[in-house]
């Protein structure tokens, strides 16, 4: 796929014995943006160029999607997370902000749970923190009810073979179908999504994401007291989300020890920040540059 942009630059980035490929704009302080299921970079396109403006921005496909490498193994969020933590000093850096959506925040979360020191500032857009879905999942009937496709991917080869089977409208239903502002996906971007997890090994590398989290071996971790969260913190919210409930924003005191803020974001869906772009560009650089 060409670039939409030409001040952005395409590489690759050495991390935790893989490959990432990246999109970068904008010199500064480092700010990664972490995309969610079933999306790739693409998913940041509206806040690259703003935030770019102050920061070098990198977007990178994460382990599995895209361009990036697609090995067998390494789904688990412990791993997802050195992948990111050695992107950040593969890029010459000793900390970044991290901005992360969906999959993307929950690698957010426990990047900043296990590794404090490589954090910055730290924004999550519609993304439960990995310990309240467990518990949600796990004693809420509505949040169980919402996470329907999670389980379901909890079977080995029959779901990638049925998606594959009817891509299109799945990609189509999972991302215009979810969205209240509908005109965010026209048919022409869902199809970008589409290619992307048409090419080999990616929708099966993305789909290990959900099953990894559910392994019972996690069960414990999930069940344990979380480390808190140390990094200035800001959560934006879709207040229309079908896929997670507006149950999982509450109770982060107990989560987060450093100042943080919840937005929601009235009208709007799960895919936040393609709905409402310019919302989160606003609230984002709020939060980035406040002194």
């Amino acid at each position: 796929m060409t670039s939409l942009n030409s001040q952005w630059q395409h590489s690759f980035v050495d991390t935790n014995n893989i490959r990432l490929h990246c999109v970068t704009q904008g010199q500064g302080e480092l700010v990664l943006l972490l995309h969610g299921f079933p999306e790739f970079w693409y998913s940041w396109r509206n806040q690259i160029p703003a935030l770019a403006r102050h920061y070098k921005v990198v977007v990178p496909d994460l382990r599995g999607y895209n361009d990036s490498d697609k090995p067998e193994g390494g789904y688990d969020l412990d791993t997802l997370t050195k992948d990111i933590r050695g992107l950040i000093e593969g890029l010459g850096y000793v900390k970044a902000h991290i901005v992360g959506h969906d999959c993307g925040g929950a690698i957010a979360w426990n990047l900043a749970q296990k590794s404090p020191q490589a954090i910055d500032r730290l924004a999550i857009l519609n993304a439960a923190h990995p310990h309240k879905y467990f518990q949600e999942l796990m004693g809420n009937v509505d949040q169980l009810r919402r996470s329907w496709y999670v389980l379901a991917f909890q079977v080995p080869g029959i779901p990638e073979w049925i998606i594959q089977q009817n891509l299109k409208d799945f990609v189509k239903a999972l991302l215009q179908g979810q969205a209240i502002r509908k005109s965010a996906f026209s048919g022409e971007i869902t199809q970008i999504y589409q290619a992307a997890l048409e090419k080999p090994g990616a929708l099966v590398a993305a789909l290990k994401y959900y099953r990894h989290l559910l392994l019972p071996q996690n069960w414990f971790n999930w069940l344990q007291k979380p480390t808190p969260i140390t990094a200035p913190t800001l959560i934006l919210w879709g207040e229309e989300d079908s896929l997670l409930s507006n149950k999982l924003t509450e109770g982060l005191d107990k989560l987060i020890t450093a100042p943080f803020k919840l937005k929601l974001i009235p009208n709007c869906g799960h895919w936040l920040q393609q709905e409402a772009p310019q919302t989160v560009n606003r609230e984002l650089l709020n939060f980035l540059r406040a002194k």
